[in-house]
């Protein structure tokens, strides 16, 4: 089994949810953390508060539909830290409309942080990752990535995406000791996910799940670590829904 303790690991989307759960996960098995995200407020607090409770934690700002961001991304993790052991890309967007109503713009956003910002996390990672002799991909998918829901097009097509280039990079990467993994969540409680905001909506959301409730960021950044942590798994979609597509 891998071990997380002494590993440098970057969690992109990671000032708030799944990501935040995982960085806190990540810190708590001694990892060394890098903190990425675009809001830089609310990252360099939580990277304060880690830090506080005795984490090795770093926050960069940086903008996942950007090349050159996240290229600075990796460079400056490997100036501080020496190299690039983990990356998970959880940074996304969602997106809703009726298609015959969606822009190109609009759609292009989500493509471009869903799915370009993936592949760009990817592609420089691993050329650090070769270097040091191997390591860890893991993309935050969804559910959506293999059932549609009306109104989702562009998010629909980019997680479809994620599941497929995550099985890409697996097989092209293993024999060079990088695993590659995707995490597929289904609706999971958060700032923009809960009763409060959604109304009737959250109600209908719950139904989809057998298990009777949503997901927590904690649950997901525990499938993270199990896909992190065994050295089997490469080139796996994981399911961690409460049931939702068991239906």
């Amino acid at each position: 089994m891998a071990t997380i303790e002494g590993k440098v690991a970057i969690v992109t989307g990671a000032a708030s949810g799944i990501g935040l759960a995982t960085a806190e996960a990540y810190v708590n098995k001694g990892g060394k953390v890098v903190i990425a995200d675009y809001n830089a407020e609310a990252g360099q607090r939580e990277t304060d508060r880690l830090k506080a409770a005795g984490g090795d934690v770093l926050f960069i700002q940086f903008n996942a539909a950007e090349e050159d961001s996240i290229k600075n991304l990796i460079d400056q993790t490997v100036a501080h830290y020496g190299q690039v052991d983990i990356l998970v890309n959880n940074a996304g967007i969602g997106g809703m409309g009726a298609t015959h109503e969606l822009s190109y713009e609009e759609y292009r956003k989500v493509i471009a942080i869903n799915q370009d910002g993936i592949f760009l996390a990817s592609k420089f990672a691993i050329q650090e990752m070769l270097k040091s002799g191997g390591g860890v991909i893991i993309n935050t998918s969804s559910v959506l990535g293999f059932v549609a829901q009306p109104g989702a097009f562009s998010y629909n097509a980019s997680k479809g995406a994620v599941n497929t280039l995550t099985k890409s990079l697996a097989v092209e990467y293993g024999d060079k000791g990088i695993r590659v993994n995707a995490v597929n969540p289904g609706f999971v409680e958060s700032g923009m996910v809960n009763k409060e905001a959604l109304g009737d909506f959250y109600d209908g959301l719950v139904a989809k799940h057998p298990i009777g409730r949503l997901g927590k960021a904690s649950e997901i950044a525990h499938a993270i670590v199990f896909l992190t942590e065994n050295d089997f798994v490469t080139g796996e979609t994981l399911v961690v829904d409460g049931g939702y597509l068991a239906q």
